[in-house]
Formats: structure tokens, C-alpha cells, sequence
């Protein structure tokens, strides 16, 4: 009996969808496939599920969490690509998070709460 996981993917709402798929392919995710309603979004080895959904208190209350090698770095071309103004969106600051993170906060034109983020020695933000 084989009962090892493959992948999971988080199926992210859109109340525009559209607009979501622009606003990921302008943060240099890739749209691998795609119908009207639903598209495989990935970037590396990473990806996840884009689906219209309008329900907007759904997707205000839905977050999601990016694993990076370097948050300054993507936190550097979200600023440089210009998507969160393009997209009327807030995109925060880099901070070092006690439970071993330094991560940024960006809301997609749905309101889905992104995390992303890169580990970092807990110890070394105690001191």
C-alpha cells in the first residue's frame, strides 16, 4: 500500500478573475493552464489553484504563505513591478517575526492576505 502525498494545492478565490490573473502573471507567477473559471498558477515549484469565485467575505478572511529563498529580494521586485498600485493594493513592509520569519504582507484585488516569507535564526531576533 502507497499512501505518500504528491502535492497540495490551496484553491485561491478571485472575485475578479481576470484581474487576479494579471495581477500574478505581473508579480512573475505563470499561468500553466487555464479555463474561464479556474487556472494553475505556479511559480518554481510552487503553485496553486485560481478560481473565480465571487464571494468577497470569503475572500478577505482566506491567506495564503510564500516560502522564499530571500524575502528583501521579492519584496524589492514587488516594489519594482509596480502591481500593487497597478492593482490598487497594499503591499507591506519586510519584518522580522518572532516565531523564526521575516516575511512581508500583500493583498491580492480579491483581499487575499499573502504572507511571504524566508526562515531566519530565531535566536539572532532575541538579541
Amino acid at each position: 500500500m502507497n499512501l505518500n502525498a504528491v502535492e497540495i494545492k490551496a484553491f485561491v478565490p478571485a472575485t475578479d478573475f481576470e484581474r487576479s490573473r494579471q495581477f500574478y502573471l505581473a508579480l512573475g507567477f505563470e499561468i500553466a493552464w487555464t479555463s474561464d473559471d479556474l487556472a494553475y498558477v505556479r511559480h518554481g515549484a510552487t503553485s496553486f489553484l485560481l478560481q473565480a469565485f465571487d464571494e468577497p467575505a470569503f475572500a478577505q478572511n482566506f491567506q495564503m504563505h510564500l516560502l522564499v529563498e530571500d524575502v528583501d529580494d521579492w519584496h524589492a521586485q514587488v516594489q519594482a513591478s509596480g502591481v500593487a498600485s497597478q492593482a490598487g493594493v497594499k503591499v507591506g513592509l519586510p519584518e522580522d517575526r518572532p516565531w523564526g520569519m521575516r516575511d512581508f504582507t500583500l493583498i491580492d484585488p480579491s483581499g487575499v492576505l499573502w504572507r511571504i516569507a524566508q526562515n531566519i535564526d530565531r535566536e539572532a531576533i532575541r538579541s
